[in-house]
């Protein structure tokens, strides 16, 4: 009997939240968390437990911009190593975007492992900017090379992160922002105090700010003044902006 073949695998883009727009003008890829290394294949369900809520809010708020907004479904779990499949899958999602819709610009948003796939991807030439929350980040090693930074020049990026995260360390990603700020100055931190991984305990706050965030970067909304006072900032004021308690919570959209 003939050995049937292994069947490979592919990435794949989740449907899009909401009505389908008439006319795409602008599009958000949600990369989920992940494992540092596992060759199994994500649950759909699990995996995309921690990015749905921020799809809605930000397909309702981009509607009437034709805003389509997606999730990554993942080859594999894992990150593993040099292959970086989740960077990869990124990648390749953007691709598809271009193919679906045209030259439209593309926000990255990832979480957990999803963040450091966002920032790696983002060199992408459809992706106008990167939002990195909570980013696994691995520890740095004089033995190895430093996560890469210049591909994101000239995008726009936004990192967020819970200074009571004991997943992925925060300190990782103020580094690694202050090393972004160097190759690119429209750069911002945000730290969520008292908050952890899953950034639960300001959960509104932090989906106002990804919203005010995304729809600057994809369709000029003029941002708040948190956000451009974050960006005009020199380092390290700008990369350790302090997420106020209520922020968006008085916004008129």
């Amino acid at each position: 009997m003939a050995q049937q073949a292994t069947p490979v695998r592919t990435a794949r883009l989740g449907r899009a939240f909401g009505p389908e727009p008439t006319a795409v003008s602008g599009a958000v890829l949600l990369l989920p968390g992940g494992d540092e290394a596992s060759s199994r294949r994500p649950s759909p369900i699990l995996a995309t437990a921690s990015v749905r809520a921020l799809g809605r809010r930000l397909a309702r708020a981009g509607r009437d911009e034709g805003v389509a907004v997606h999730v990554v479904h993942y080859r594999y779990r894992g990150w593993n190593g040099s292959e970086a499949h989740l960077a990869a899958d990124a990648t390749w999602a953007a691709d598809e975007v271009v193919r679906r819709y045209g030259d439209v610009p593309v926000c990255l948003a990832g979480i957990d492992m999803g963040g450091r796939a966002a920032l790696r991807a983002g060199g992408h030439e459809a992706v106008n900017s990167v939002l990195a929350m909570a980013p696994w980040l691995p520890v740095e090693d004089v033995a190895a090379p430093p996560e890469p930074v210049k591909q994101l020049a000239g995008r726009r990026v936004m990192i967020v992160h819970g200074t009571r995260d004991e997943r992925s360390d925060p300190e990782l990603s103020f580094r690694l922002a202050a090393r972004v700020k160097k190759a690119n100055r429209d750069v911002c931190r945000f730290e969520v105090h008292s908050d952890g991984h899953g950034l639960h305990q300001y959960r509104d706050e932090v989906q106002a700010l990804a919203e005010d965030f995304v729809m600057g970067a994809l369709f000029g909304w003029v941002v708040s003044r948190p956000v451009q006072d974050a960006f005009a900032a020199p380092p390290p004021l700008g990369l350790r902006m302090p997420l106020a308690a209520g922020f968006g919570s008085s916004w008129k959209r």
